[in-house]
């Protein structure tokens, strides 16, 4: 060693137990976000290409203390990445007269897994919802796509958004199912030597942040029922947070549980306690149930009826759920615009979110995110009273399709189509931004704006179905959607 360079601890150099997957993964995602391929790689770190691509395929572990600390230095990233303590870089005194440093550290350890998981989680959330559906009775799934639902939560045929009852309940509803309790383990890392951290949410906020990641209030779901003469929602109020702590924390205990037979899908009630201890998915007042809506938007073009849809790219780095997949536009969790006690009434109306959700992801226009104070007007506020009046004329159509339940995270999803004529569209949201606050728009290759769209053809809707990483909602949504399509985009 050269004399100019710090002491080590004389442990450092000997080989000790770690998690050695993590440097493969470790220098896998420096590279990708770095935009490096192996041979850069390689030439930052002073190692052949080969030795890398040996690490990363899993061929070579790497146990020796010092080659790791290099490879943290180099990278300018902290040693707890790797399962090390952050001591094992400080400058120490020469060995006779130094005190040896515990070169591992548990809870940096468990907390790097944790986030391992989560990755995994995120990147692989389709084909983990496949494995989840495996779980749950088979005439419960709603078409292709893993999504599971009551029949009573189906309509035969799409529902006018105006013709369903919302009703609200006062009465208090218990949350049995928290994601507190024991059987949670699996999906909650250390925060400090011996002690877990109690919720799912916490362990995001301080150890994977999105860049939108906030608690408010939301409707919850309690009872539905849509089948006909029937067509009503009661809902009472949670927090979001409250639906992540469980939702979050059962598919992260399911990408745990799956990791090791990552080739072969599968899903194991024996390796699942926290969500066996949910039970009947159905039952919507054991657990909190906070639905978002989630919506097909089609800008028909009223004299031929052909029609375009907007997709969206969901940015892992700046949402916290069905994160890396393509979803629907708009999209977004029903919840009060403010935290004024008068907005619960004033936003109880499916309609109502859907207008905001188009006004802040395809316009790009501030969220009205439940953190003010000001009751939201919306008879006067321009772009809600022109889709009424479009409505109005039938030049613009909203739909219920259903709810349906994520098989993967048992969160439930208002699925709606609305149809727009052309000229609406355009006038309305000719100008849509490219990229909002949680993700990028995506259109067709040979369209000049992303306000064109993606044509609602067969053959784009079966291969978002069939190959794309899509959301399960969004998957359904554009399955019923082609299946209704003469209803949906019939003109009068």
């Amino acid at each position: 060693m050269e004399a100019d360079q710090p002491w080590l601890s004389p442990r450092s150099t000997t080989e000790v137990e770690l998690n050695t997957g993590l440097l493969a993964e470790v220098l896998k995602e420096y590279r990708k976000t770095n935009g490096l391929n192996q041979a850069d790689l390689a030439q930052i770190l002073n190692l052949d290409q080969s030795y890398i691509s040996k690490i990363e395929t899993g061929q070579r572990q790497v146990r020796d203390l010092d080659t790791l600390l290099r490879v943290a230095n180099q990278l300018g990233i902290s040693p707890s990445r790797l399962g090390l303590s952050k001591e094992l870089l400080q400058p120490v005194a020469p060995p006779s007269t130094s005190a040896l440093v515990n070169e591992v550290d548990p809870v940096a350890v468990s907390q790097e897994e944790w986030r391992r998981m989560r990755r995994e989680l995120n990147s692989r959330r389709r084909e983990l919802a496949e494995a989840a559906a495996s779980l749950y009775r088979p005439e419960a799934r709603i078409g292709k796509a893993p999504l599971i639902a009551r029949r009573e939560w189906m309509p035969p045929a799409p529902l006018r958004l105006e013709d369903i009852k919302l009703e609200w309940s006062d009465h208090r509803v218990p949350i049995t199912v928290t994601g507190t309790e024991p059987e949670a383990d699996k999906a909650l890392p250390l925060r400090a030597p011996g002690r877990r951290f109690e919720r799912y949410t916490s362990a995001i906020k301080y150890l994977d942040p999105p860049s939108l990641f906030e608690n408010r209030t939301s409707y919850r779901l309690l009872d539905v029922d849509l089948s006909p003469s029937n067509e009503r929602m009661t809902f009472g109020l949670a927090t979001y947070f409250d639906k992540l702590d469980l939702s979050e924390a059962i598919a992260h205990e399911l990408a745990v549980a799956q990791f090791p037979n990552r080739k072969v899908p599968r899903a194991d009630w024996a390796e699942l306690p926290l969500r066996g201890l949910i039970g009947d998915p159905f039952d919507l007042e054991r657990r909190p149930v906070m639905p978002a809506i989630e919506t097909l938007t089609l800008r028909r073009q009223r004299d031929t009826g052909k029609a375009t849809f907007l997709l969206h790219w969901r940015d892992p780095a700046k949402v916290a759920t069905a994160a890396g997949i393509y979803g629907l536009i708009p999209a977004g969790e029903f919840q009060p615009s403010s935290v004024a006690a008068w907005d619960k009434e004033n936003d109880f109306d499916l309609w109502r979110s859907m207008v905001r959700e188009y006004s802040e992801e395809i316009l790009g226009e501030p969220e009205r995110d439940g953190s003010q104070g000001e009751p939201l007007d919306y008879e006067n506020w321009s772009l809600y009273r022109d889709l009424q009046a479009a409505r109005e004329t039938d030049r613009v159509t909203a739909y219920c399709l259903g709810i349906g339940l994520d098989t993967l995270t048992l969160t439930a999803t208002v699925l709606t189509v609305v149809i727009m004529d052309d000229d609406v569209f355009d006038d309305l949201f000719g100008d849509s931004v490219d990229v909002n606050a949680e993700g990028v728009l995506v259109t067709a290759s040979d369209s000049s704006s992303v306000s064109e769209g993606i044509p609602f053809t067969e053959e784009n809707v079966q291969r978002l179905l069939n190959q794309e990483p899509m959301a399960s909602p969004g998957a359904c949504i554009l399955e019923r959607s082609w299946r209704f399509r003469e209803q949906l985009l019939a003109t009068r």
